[in-house]
C-alpha cells in the first residue's frame, strides 16, 4: 500500500479531533463575536434556553491574500440584511495592529451567523505560512471548512498545506469558494475547478462531489447583485446547509473542553472559554483542569452561551465557564477542562505515523530514533521526541510505521487523536495515537536523555 493510501486510511478511519492550545490568542473577537461572553454577562443571572437550531462550527482556510477574510465579512454582510447576523467588517476581523499594518490575518478570528437551518460559528484562519500554528488552532474548532482559492492564482502552496492540515485535524467536509471569478474567463475557471477536484481527491476527499461556488467576495461585500456578487454568497450558504449533514455529537462520554482563552471577572473568578468536544457539562459539576504536566480540581460555578446563563451545555457548544477557586495564572490555553477523574495525563504514547515524501513537501533525509521536533495536536504544540521500533534502523520520507512519542510535559491524548510533526515551519509527518503508555522521566527537561522502555524489552 502506498504512503498516500496509508495517509488516507489513517485519517478516514479516525475522523475525530481534539481541540487544545497553548498560547491565548490576543484576538478579542474570540470572546465577543462567537462566545459573546464578557465581564458584565457573567455578573448577571439571566437564564435562557439555547436556540433550537442545530449548531455547526465552520471556517475559511486557504492561501494568503486569496480572500478568506473578505469572504467572512461578505457572509455577515449578506446575512445582516435578513437579520441573521451582525455585519462584521474586514477591519473588525483583522483588528490587531500588526494585521492592519501587514494586511494579512495573523490570529484566527471568529464570527457567528444563522441560516434557515442552522447556527454557525465561523473561524477565519490565517493563510500566511509564518502563522500556520494559528491556522491549526482555528481549524481544530471546525466541523467543516470553506477552502478559498483565488481564480487568478489557482491553487498555491498554502492551499495544499491547509488541505493537508484540514484532513489531519479531522475536518470531514470541505466546500470550495473560487474567489475573484470576475477577473478571469470561464475557461480558466474550469481549469481551476478541475485542478481543485484532483487535489481534493489526493487528500482523501470526494473531489467529484465537493461543492464549488464561483464568485467575488469583494463584490458581495459591496452589495453587488450581479452573478458573482451577493447571489454567490447565498449559493455558498445553501450549499453548506445541504452538503454538510447534521453533526453527530458524543453526548454519552464524560465532558471534555479544550481551553481556548480565559479572563477574570472581578469578584466572581476565572472564566475559561472553548468549544465543548464531547459530553454534557452541568452547573456545579466537579471538574479538573489538565495539561502541561498539571492537574487542578475545580467546580463549574456558571455556564454561559451567547451571553445567557444556562444550566447545561452540550458537545459542540461554544461556551464560557466560570470556575470556582481558580486563579487565571493557573490556566494555559491548550489545557483541558474535563469531568473529574475521566482522563489521565501522560507524556508517553505509541502512535502510527506517516512521513511525507519529498514530493509532498516532506523531509529529504531519513529519520532515526531520538528525532525531536515540535508536535501539533489540535491547537497546542509541544516539543516531542520520536523513537522507532527497536527492529527499525530508520524511516525514509514516504514511509509509515509505529513509533514511540515522548512529550516534554504530560498532556491528555486519546486513542485515534491526530497529530502533526513540523520541522522548520514545514509539515513533515502526520499520525494518530494508538496507545497511552506510562509517563517517562525527562531529566532536566532534556528529551535526549529520556530512557525509552520498549514494550517487549
Amino acid at each position: 500500500m502506498s504512503g498516500r493510501l496509508i495517509f488516507r486510511s489513517i485519517f478516514n478511519n479516525y475522523p475525530n479531533k481534539l481541540l487544545l492550545n497553548r498560547n491565548f490568542s490576543p484576538c478579542s473577537s474570540v470572546l465577543v463575536s462567537i462566545f459573546n461572553v464578557n465581564n458584565k454577562a457573567f455578573c448577571t443571572k439571566t437564564k435562557a434556553k439555547v436556540t433550537e437550531k442545530k449548531h455547526c462550527n465552520i471556517g475559511t482556510i486557504g492561501h494568503v491574500d486569496h480572500g478568506k477574510t473578505t469572504l467572512t465579512a461578505a457572509i455577515t454582510k449578506v446575512l445582516s440584511k435578513d437579520g441573521s447576523a451582525r455585519f462584521v467588517s474586514y477591519d473588525e476581523i483583522d483588528k490587531a495592529p500588526e494585521e492592519k499594518a501587514r494586511g494579512i490575518t495573523i490570529n484566527a478570528a471568529h464570527v457567528g451567523y444563522s441560516t434557515k437551518n442552522r447556527h454557525y460559528a465561523h473561524t477565519d484562519c490565517p493563510g500566511h505560512a509564518d502563522y500556520i500554528r494559528n491556522m491549526i488552532s482555528g481549524a481544530s474548532q471546525m466541523d467543516a471548512a470553506i477552502l478559498v482559492v483565488a481564480a487568478n492564482d489557482g491553487p498555491m502552496p498554502q492551499t495544499r498545506e491547509h488541505l493537508l492540515l484540514a484532513k489531519q485535524v479531522g475536518i470531514q467536509y470541505i466546500l470550495v469558494y473560487i474567489n475573484k471569478a470576475d477577473l478571469v474567463d470561464n475557461e480558466l475557471l474550469e481549469l481551476v475547478e478541475i485542478e481543485m477536484r484532483e487535489m481534493l481527491t489526493d487528500f482523501g476527499y470526494d473531489g467529484s462531489r465537493v461543492p464549488m461556488i464561483c464568485g467575488s467576495a469583494l463584490k458581495a461585500l459591496n452589495e453587488d447583485e450581479s452573478e458573482y456578487g451577493t447571489p454567490s454568497i447565498r449559493k455558498l450558504l445553501d450549499a453548506i446547509d445541504n452538503y454538510v449533514p447534521p453533526i453527530v455529537r458524543d453526548l454519552s462520554s464524560p465532558f471534555l473542553m479544550p481551553i481556548d482563552n480565559a479572563f477574570t471577572v472581578p469578584g466572581r473568578g476565572t472564566v475559561v472559554v472553548g468549544t465543548l468536544k464531547r459530553g454534557v457539562m452541568k452547573k456545579n459539576d466537579d471538574a479538573e483542569l489538565m495539561g502541561f504536566g498539571f492537574s487542578i480540581k475545580t467546580t463549574l460555578s456558571d455556564i454561559q452561551i451567547f451571553k445567557k446563563s444556562v444550566g447545561e451545555a452540550l458537545a459542540g457548544d461554544n461556551v464560557g465557564v466560570l470556575l470556582r477557586g481558580l486563579k487565571i495564572r493557573s490556566v494555559e490555553s491548550g489545557m483541558l477542562l474535563c469531568a473529574a477523574k475521566s482522563v489521565q495525563l501522560s507524556n508517553h504514547y505509541k502512535a502510527k505515523i506517516y512521513f511525507l515524501s519529498r514530493s509532498e513537501g516532506g523531509r529529504k533525509k531519513p529519520v532515526f530514533s531520538k528525532y525531536s521536533q515540535q508536535m501539533f495536536s489540535g491547537t497546542w504544540n509541544i516539543a516531542c521526541r520520536i523513537d522507532l521500533e527497536p527492529t527499525m534502523d530508520m524511516m525514509m520520507p514516504g514511509d509509515h510505521g509505529e513509533v514511540y512519542l515522548t512529550l516534554l510535559e504530560g498532556m491528555v491524548m486519546t486513542q485515534g487523536q491526530p497529530f502533526t510533526i513540523r520541522e522548520n515551519n514545514v509539515t513533515v509527518a502526520t499520525g494518530i495515537i494508538t496507545e497511552t503508555l506510562p509517563s517517562l522521566d525527562v531529566p532536566n527537561g532534556k528529551l535526549g536523555k529520556v530512557v525509552i522502555k520498549y514494550e517487549n524489552s
